[in-house]
């Protein structure tokens, strides 16, 4: 079993929810007392969350460098950044190791291309919607991104910061990521990503008849595939 080298923190919020299902997914595929053989970096997610609105991004990609070495040297054998906004910087963090990345976004559209789905909703913090990091690397997969508007980008991204990353979940911020999810389905959205680890916190697939694509299940199924793949040869 290869050794999962996770960044975490970003909230330890969905960092914790990592941890589960990567074990469980372990566990299902060999049974027994098995569980993942991983190291875990948590990061202080008000420095990081204090950089992103400054627009301090090489800051931040400094601090998960210096994650992700430290994961190297303590045995990892690849790295999972465990949310999605800060794959910003993925490509920086990827050229100061040696050892892989696996990026959510790459991870998440080979799901998407395995359903055949060509255009999908994006939710996420403003950044991941609005920039085109994360976006793009979609697009060229040949998958059509379409996001909320302006007021709900707003919404999503302030119930992102102020109640999801804090633990905090509100009935009120359900209904309403539940209607921007409809919004996108009536624009023509054959699925809708959960593009922040946290949103999986506040909406599951059983509360909407509109495909969900939650970015931590996916990321962490892949992370549980790398470390076993060669088990499965």
């Amino acid at each position: 079993m290869k050794t999962i080298g996770l960044i975490g923190g970003m909230s330890w919020e969905s960092t914790q929810t990592y941890y589960r299902l990567i074990n469980e997914g372990v566990k299902a595929e060999l049974g027994g007392l098995h569980s993942a053989k991983l190291v875990l970096y948590s990061v202080d997610f008000a420095e990081i969350e204090s950089l992103q609105h400054q627009g301090n991004w090489p800051a931040t990609a400094e601090i998960l460098i210096i994650a992700a070495q430290a994961l190297e040297r303590a045995g990892a054998d690849f790295i999972v950044i465990c949310t999605n906004t800060m794959h910003k910087v993925a490509e920086q963090v990827q050229l100061a190791i040696s050892i892989p990345l696996l990026h959510i976004a790459d991870a998440t559209a080979r799901v998407l291309k395995n359903d055949k789905i060509k255009r999908v909703g994006l939710l996420g913090t403003r950044f991941t919607m609005e920039q085109t990091f994360y976006r793009e690397r979609l697009e060229h997969q040949g998958i059509q991104v379409i996001i909320p508007n302006d007021v709900q980008r707003v919404r999503v991204h302030t119930v992102i910061y102020n109640e999801l990353c804090l633990g905090k979940i509100n009935n009120e911020s359900k209904q309403d990521y539940l209607e921007i999810v409809r919004s996108l389905k009536d624009q023509g959205a054959e699925g809708v990503i959960l593009g922040c680890t946290e949103i999986g916190l506040l909406i599951q697939r059983s509360d909407t008849d509109v495909t969900l694509y939650d970015t931590t299940e996916i990321h962490a199924q892949e992370a549980v595939n790398v470390a076993l793949n060669h088990l499965k040869d």
